[in-house]
């Protein structure tokens, strides 16, 4: 593993030889989905991570880690998993839902949702100033949920990949508003011929919608694909 600076040349996660413990404040812990470690998260830097399957995520201790999981999880809208009750406040919801009226507040608010498990947050000011940057180049998106006075309640934002959405985070202030959004999301995703986005890695929540666990080798075929279709997502 090396240390960069302003370019990073990212290795093939299909053929980078993982480590498989990495030393952090003191204490060992498994890395063998990272490839790299260090490097600014310019625009140029970020798109050419997520264009290869890879997505910086910051370790306390560690210089920026960039990782590329193995499985990833992903969603295949076709196999979508909606309660019977979802699908009812779907039909019967004031919620007005857009695309990209409001990243920054979408990406701070983010920052800001407790998470079960964890102190504190990946989403530094440092990211948020990055991805920030990154929608302003028209990489990374966000969806919101408002109220009929106008109120942002819920949201989410990730990383146009080249023809796959990679998602990074959602909040909610108000019960299934981001469970809303990714409805939301899906079927906007699906209207521009996409199938399938990106979950990274697995949480009961999204396991719960459907979502599935696959070999990397195997996400980075289908994110190739998708890319070579020229499907365009917004």
């Amino acid at each position: 593993m090396t240390f960069s600076g302003e370019e990073i040349d990212f290795p093939d996660p299909r053929t980078f030889e993982y480590v498989p413990w990495v030393l952090a404040d003191d204490l060992f812990f498994p890395a063998d989905d990272i490839v790299h470690f260090g490097g600014c998260m310019t625009v140029a830097n970020l798109r050419r991570a997520y264009r290869q399957g890879i997505f910086p995520w910051f370790t306390p201790g560690l210089p920026l880690p960039w990782h590329s999981p193995d499985p990833r999880a992903i969603l295949v809208f076709d196999d979508l998993k909606l309660p019977r009750s979802l699908k009812r406040i779907a039909r019967v919801t004031d919620l007005t839902f857009t695309i990209d009226h409001d990243f920054d507040a979408v990406i701070r608010a983010c920052s800001q949702m407790p998470r079960p498990g964890q102190h504190g947050t990946w989403i530094t000011a440092d990211f948020i100033d990055a991805y920030i940057e990154l929608h302003n180049a028209g990489d990374a998106h966000s969806v919101e949920a408002w109220t009929p006075d106008g109120e942002l309640v819920g949201g989410l934002y990730g990383v146009d990949a080249g023809g796959i959405f990679c998602g990074e985070s959602m909040f909610y202030r108000t019960s299934n508003a981001s469970k809303l959004c990714l409805i939301f999301l899906v079927e906007h995703l699906s209207s521009r011929g996409s199938a399938w986005l990106d979950a990274q890695v697995m949480t009961p929540h999204f396991r719960s919608l459907g979502a599935c666990e696959i070999a990397r080798d195997d996400f980075l075929d289908r994110l190739h694909q998708a890319q070579s279709s020229g499907v365009k997502l917004f």
